[in-house]
């Protein structure tokens, strides 16, 4: 009995059966399309077959183009039609012609005149629909090489297709975002790397700190720096903008600061000097708020400077007082001939100093409220008495309290330094 022209051929069952297990076979698109492809032009006897694909801009390029040798094409985008191709995209519509040299659609053409296009099928690639990309097989030798059951057979094969494309393209943004955090990760624990890895031990004094990243990288740090003997450098500092481009100005910045206030004579003229460096290599518009504090344990001081950035709560225990350390000069990165000052408090039995980023008083809840300068002086007042590690918990633990599980909205740092 003759098979129906509606019922497909037990060829093309064969066909989409192998093809079904081409497409479950692997996530490398390309090698599967081209597999596809050579099994495509093998049964429908084209000559050859290219699969388009749309790009985020929407244009459309070639991600196969094969011969009956199962050889690429070189040079693919000139050896189609594009006005069909593109007709297909648009529309959705496929396409099928016995004879495009003579077909009243296609007459007119340059592209089909010059390439003698004979036989052509294209199809859209749909994904809810969306129209992904276009599967179009030609053969320029014969006319009426393809049949309706061709074309119904290469509607359901670019079903298959475009799935198999979702699926690539689902797979290698996995991928990708896998990378990335791997990479970003990597990337937290070098720059946490820069930061102490603990506290400094000085007779008589109590040191705190801590470091919270809003994303996996952050522009705020913290450093101790040993001076000279018996001298201790404290730094705080917050660098504009958030992510890699904050953290490797971070780095930087670091780098810098170290270096300068190890040789100079006094804090203003080795943040000074830092200044100047910094300008010289800041580039985009990025600055840096910070506090230096050389600290002078025999003599019970600290000597600051702040450049522009939140002034350092300074508490005097026995008085359950708080005063500002008040900034001397403007942010780092700023103007390479900016003047910076110093001042000098001195410190009594008890009394200690939270040097904090603003991620600490601009932290917000889940109704967006911050916790301002008004709960971070009342922490830091019901725990006067309290070692400097005590402060600290008190106060990392007030913040968690507040925002609860909302996602950080800042970069925090925070350093207490305390005698006893």
């Amino acid at each position: 009995m003759t098979e129906s022209p509606s019922q497909p051929s037990v060829e093309h069952l064969a066909l989409l059966s192998r093809l079904s297990h081409t497409f479950n076979s692997s996530l490398d698109l390309d090698e599967v399309l081209n597999r596809v492809m050579d099994e495509v032009i093998a049964v429908m006897r084209a000559e050859r077959g290219f699969v388009m694909l749309r790009e985020e801009d929407g244009s459309l390029t070639f991600r196969v183009a094969r011969g009956m040798d199962q050889h690429t094409i070189d040079a693919p985008q000139f050896q189609v039609s594009r006005s069909v191709v593109e007709r297909v995209a648009r529309e959705g519509v496929p396409v099928l012609t016995s004879d495009a040299q003579s077909d009243a659609r296609f007459m007119m053409r340059r592209s089909v005149a010059i390439l003698g296009l004979r036989s052509i099928l294209c199809v859209p690639l749909e994904i809810r629909d969306r129209i992904v990309g276009v599967l179009y097989v030609d053969n320029r030798m014969q006319v009426g090489v393809f049949t309706q059951a061709d074309l119904d057979l290469l509607m359901t094969i670019a079903s298959s297709a475009a799935t198999a494309v979702k699926n690539a393209r689902l797979y290698q943004v996995a991928v990708d975002k896998g990378r990335l955090e791997r990479e970003l990760q990597m990337a937290r624990e070098v720059q946490a790397s820069f930061l102490p890895s603990e506290t400094p031990h000085l007779p008589g004094w109590e040191f705190a700190a801590c470091w919270r990243p809003a994303r996996e990288v952050a522009g705020d740090y913290y450093d101790f720096i040993p001076v000279d003997p018996g001298r201790l450098g404290l730094v705080i500092a917050d660098v504009t903008d958030k992510g890699m481009p904050a953290a490797l100005f971070m780095v930087l910045t670091r780098s810098i600061v170290r270096a300068s206030v190890g040789r100079a004579s006094s804090p203003s003229d080795g943040i000074t000097h830092a200044n100047r460096l910094i300008c010289a290599d800041s580039s985009g518009g990025m600055f840096v708020t910070l506090c230096y504090a050389l600290l002078d344990p025999a003599a019970c001081t600290l000597t600051y400077v702040n450049a522009g950035h939140n002034p350092p709560l300074l508490c005097e225990a026995s008085q359950g007082q708080l005063s500002e350390l008040e900034s001397s000069g403007m942010a780092l990165g700023v103007m390479s001939d900016a003047v910076f000052e110093q001042s000098t408090v001195c410190l009594g039995p008890g009394d200690f100093v939270v040097f904090y980023t603003d991620g600490v008083t601009d932290a917000i809840d889940a109704r967006e409220h911050e916790f301002g300068m008004e709960r971070l002086q009342h922490v830091i007042l019901d725990h006067r008495r309290s070692s400097a590690t005590e402060i600290m918990a008190a106060l990392e633990q007030a913040l968690s309290d507040f925002v609860g599980p909302s996602i950080p909205f800042d970069d925090i740092a925070i350093v207490v330094v305390r005698r006893p």
